[in-house]
This record gives C-alpha cells, sequence and structure tokens, in this order.
C-alpha cells in the first residue's frame, strides 16, 4: 500500500513539474509574440501567430468562435448571427429563428447580420447599389426615378437632368456647393457658358447691352437680332452696327 501511494505521489509531482515546465515555455514563447486584437468573445488579447478567426470584422481565438447554441466551432463553417448570437446552420434552421428574418429586396436571401433600411424595404448593406453604375450606395447619398428605382446622385443627374439646348449634354449641379445653375430661355434650357447669341457669339446676360433678343427659335443678341430682321437671317458675325 505504501508503494503504491508513493508511485502515485511520483506521477502527481513528474506531471506537476511537467506542467509548470510546459507554462514557463508558454509563457516564454508569448512574450515574443505581440498582440494583434483582442478576442471579441474572451476580451483576452489575440498573439500573431496563434490560431484565429475573423468573421463579420471581428477577431476571436479559435476555440472561442463557436455556436451559442450548441458549443460548436463555426470556422470554416457555414453560421448566421441574429439577435447579437453567433448559430450553427442546424440550430438555425430547427429552431425557426429564420422564419423572422427579413429578406434582402436585392437578393432576396435573409438578412443575418448588419441590415440597410431604404425607400421601405430592407436591403444587406453591400446589396444596395446604384441601378446603373452598380457603385455600393451604402452610407452615400443616392436618388430615386420616378419608378422608384435607385441611383447614385451621378448617374441620376445624367439621366434625368435637364438637357442644354445647345450642347445637348446634361447640366450637372455644382460638385462644390450641390445646386444646379442655368438659364431657361423661349422655354429650353442651357448651360450658362452656351447661353449665347447666334449670330456673335456674345455671351448673353442680364445686362442691357447683353440681354437676349430671340427670334425663330434662336438666341440673338439684339444688333444681331436687328440684323437678323432686316436681312432675312444670317448667322454670321455682326461687327459694324
Amino acid at each position: 500500500m505504501d508503494s503504491v501511494t508513493s508511485t502515485d505521489s511520483g506521477v502527481s509531482l513528474q506531471r506537476k513539474k511537467y506542467d509548470e515546465i510546459t507554462n514557463n515555455l508558454e509563457k516564454q514563447l508569448n512574450l515574443n509574440r505581440k498582440p494583434i486584437g483582442m478576442c471579441e468573445l474572451c476580451g483576452k488579447a489575440i498573439l500573431e501567430e496563434a490560431d484565429v478567426t475573423c468573421a463579420l470584422g471581428q477577431l476571436y481565438h479559435q476555440n472561442c468562435f463557436t455556436c451559442d447554441m450548441c458549443g460548436r466551432t463555426l470556422r470554416g463553417k457555414k453560421f448566421y448571427k441574429t439577435r447579437g448570437k453567433k448559430y450553427c446552420e442546424e440550430d438555425y434552421l430547427y429552431s425557426g429563428m429564420h422564419e423572422t428574418a427579413e429578406r434582402c429586396a436585392a437578393c432576396s436571401h435573409f438578412i443575418m447580420d448588419m441590415v440597410l433600411h431604404a425607400v421601405g424595404k430592407s436591403y444587406h448593406p453591400r446589396c444596395f447599389r446604384c441601378e446603373k453604375c452598380k457603385t455600393c450606395l451604402d452610407g452615400v447619398p443616392f436618388a430615386l426615378d420616378p419608378q422608384g428605382r435607385v441611383y447614385c446622385t451621378e448617374d441620376y443627374h445624367r439621366l434625368f437632368a435637364p438637357k442644354c439646348a445647345a450642347c445637348l449634354k446634361a447640366i450637372m449641379p455644382n460638385k462644390e456647393t450641390g445646386e444646379t445653375v442655368h438659364v431657361v430661355a423661349i422655354n429650353r434650357d442651357y448651360h450658362i457658358e452656351c447661353y449665347v447669341c447666334k449670330g456673335c457669339g456674345m455671351q448673353l446676360t442680364d445686362e442691357p447691352e447683353k440681354r437676349c433678343y430671340p427670334l425663330n427659335d434662336q438666341l440673338l443678341c439684339k444688333n444681331c437680332h436687328i440684323h437678323w430682321v432686316r436681312t432675312g437671317g444670317d448667322s454670321k458675325p455682326i461687327t459694324d452696327l
């Protein structure tokens, strides 16, 4: 009996000594390893060269990234996050939680993490995109056409802004102020720089000598207007009046 007890005590001491040596070695190794972040679950540092999982923009120790219902690891597996908790696919489907999840208006898939609400619909943030250029519109200004389709502001103005009657290009808002400045004459829209006399090319303004005197749907200054009336129309510059 004494012999067995002595042997057991010796094994226990050896095991304790082994554990101490192992722990000291791990501590020594960890001293030379820099932290790369904090685990989202346990709040402890994640050291470089350690097994780490990155999911939903967060870092986890591999052993911490588990299903909140069954405790199985989620690394390399399909999982769902809802109401602040992570679930493996089996637990998520069998629990019936998917029945209350919102569907993305763009891709029709369930929204498991962040949801973007816009124009009365729900989207994955990555799925809320411009109808024309497909740029992601999460967190940036956007506009709707009469059919409710979503566009970035640049494409919206390019497609739906009034067209200049002179150059036929869209009249875009100022990038700094966001204001659209243009001239309306003879029921047409013009860029400021395109609002010129058809006869002599002079820039037309509200100044008395530079006002517009239209004739036959053409923009004319006063002198060219008089000349066109006299001659029946002449687009050549007027320099002798």
